[in-house]
């Protein structure tokens, strides 16, 4: 929080940005007091909107001087409260550091800032014939330094990895004012630890990133998209391994049940889907490559092998116009359960085989505790995202401990399966007190102590990833 050196650190401020770049103004405040999780809101005192890193090293330094907490935003699309700034202080956009600085078809590298939106960016990549993979469900609205902070995925990450796997080279603020650049603009580096990729996910809690410096791959040019209905929700997890097993990496695999995807179709206003009578979920699917022969075939595989384990008749996007309406209803899954009903969503992954185990296990903590839960999710990769829905639960248990111990519990089984917390919306706010599910008391010590070494006045984004006694 902001003490009795308010006015002081406001005139600082404006002195350092100018008056239009510094806001106290109740909508703006309000704008920058919420993410996309749940109903949580805190008030920042002020925004700060930096245009250059040497602005947001100037505004790192004064906090610093003032031990003030800043909180990086950007689009707020979050799902666990990373961006909220709960002990108040300084929410410091990364709006107006939006600009694609270099993509190099040389050397298939780019250069851009936080604030680009991943949509603008792969699309100005694809112009070229390359291709930035990461594409989370959000891409049209989240940016790069979001998914940075999140080490993001999406439904490519089965075949083509999650963020962290494009990150060469990250130009970051520390919290002292500092500026460093983590790595190298290489494909290899093997010189000193990888601070790179420890940056990485790291959800704001170490610096401020303003630069980011992306590996791309060369654009696939052909895509086939099936969509596999099956009358069971476990068979469909169970034939997600078979895919696999058959040699077949798909390019994307996600699984959603009868609920997620009639809502989503209700919800984007889609009314001649034909998902059939006595369907339980749906395998969405895509493959890929520069050979349309060969990606061709390897379609028919693919559906060969789900019909082989369960699934009904699949269906063949026969246009891109098909494609794309059916990654539209995928990508829409989580604003249509949101409007549907007041809801937690859980961002679970384990290894891959064991999803059946997993939706079992959500539907049976679920009976167990009172609550309804709609899953879909990145099955190709094994995660899963649990929607878990207030339906008839009392706002006391929503609220109270029963809900908590049934999330507590729905954690404890992930990772005795072999899995954890997260797959790709991070920690933040919301889970930060199951962490202890994940981490022995010496990895908590450790990881904290990387935090205390970096940001040793705990301002940089303070309140997020670790329990507070």
């Amino acid at each position: 929080m902001i003490g009795q050196d308010k006015n002081q650190l406001l005139s600082e401020l404006m002195e350092l940005l100018g008056q239009d770049h510094v806001s106290i103004k109740e909508d703006t405040l309000e704008a920058f007091s919420h993410d996309e999780t749940e109903d949580l809101t805190y008030l920042p005192q002020v925004v700060a909107f930096p245009r250059h890193t040497e602005d947001v090293s100037a505004i790192m330094k004064l906090a610093s001087k003032h031990q003030v907490p800043v909180t990086p935003s950007a689009a707020r699309t979050g799902l666990a409260g990373g961006a909220i700034p709960v002990k108040g202080g300084i929410a410091l956009s990364m709006k107006h550091l939006n600009r694609i600085l270099d993509i190099d078809q040389d050397n298939s590298q780019a250069i851009v800032e936080p604030g680009v939106i991943n949509q603008v960016f792969q699309e100005a990549c694809m112009a070229l014939g390359l291709m930035y993979p990461p594409d989370p469900s959000s891409w049209g609205t989240s940016t790069m330094g979001g998914n940075v902070a999140t080490n993001a995925g999406g439904p490519r990450a089965v075949k083509y990895g999650v963020t962290a796997a494009y990150i060469l080279n990250l130009e970051v603020v520390l919290p002292n004012g500092d500026i460093i650049w983590t790595g190298a603009n290489t494909l290899k580096n093997s010189t000193g630890y990888n601070l790179t990729q420890l940056f990485v996910g790291s959800e704001g809690t170490l610096g401020v990133v303003t630069k980011i410096v992306c590996r791309l791959i060369p654009q696939p040019r052909h895509r086939f998209t099936l969509l596999a209905p099956f009358a069971s929700a476990e068979a469909a997890c169970a034939a997600v391994s078979k895919v696999f097993q058959a040699g077949i990496t798909p390019s994307g695999m996600e699984f959603m049940e009868i609920d997620a995807i009639t809502w989503a179709a209700k919800y984007v206003k889609v009314d001649n889907l034909p998902l059939g009578d006595g369907v339980e979920a749906h395998l969405l699917m895509e493959v890929d490559g520069l050979d349309e022969e060969a990606v061709m075939k390897e379609a028919e595989a693919l559906a060969a092998v789900v019909e082989s384990h369960g699934a009904l008749d699949v269906l063949f996007a026969q246009s891109h116009k098909e494609r794309e309406a059916l990654w539209k209803l995928r990508r829409a899954v989580g604003e249509a359960v949101k409007s549907h009903s007041v809801y937690k969503e859980e961002d679970t992954v384990v290894p891959r085989a064991k999803l059946p185990e997993l939706l079992q296990t959500v539907k049976s903590i679920g009976k167990a505790y009172g609550f309804q839960s709609v899953c879909y999710g990145h099955a190709g990769d094994g995660n899963l995202h649990v929607n878990i829905i207030k339906g008839d639960m009392s706002d006391a248990d929503w609220h109270g401990n029963k809900l908590k111990q049934g999330i507590r519990e729905l954690f404890q089984e992930v990772v005795a399966m072999g899995g954890t917390l997260s797959g790709e919306h991070g920690i933040g706010l919301v889970q930060k007190d199951y962490l202890d599910i994940a981490f022995s008391k010496t990895v908590m010590q450790l990881q904290q102590g990387i935090k205390g070494l970096l940001d040793p006045l705990n301002i940089m984004n303070p309140g997020k990833i670790f329990p507070e006694a």
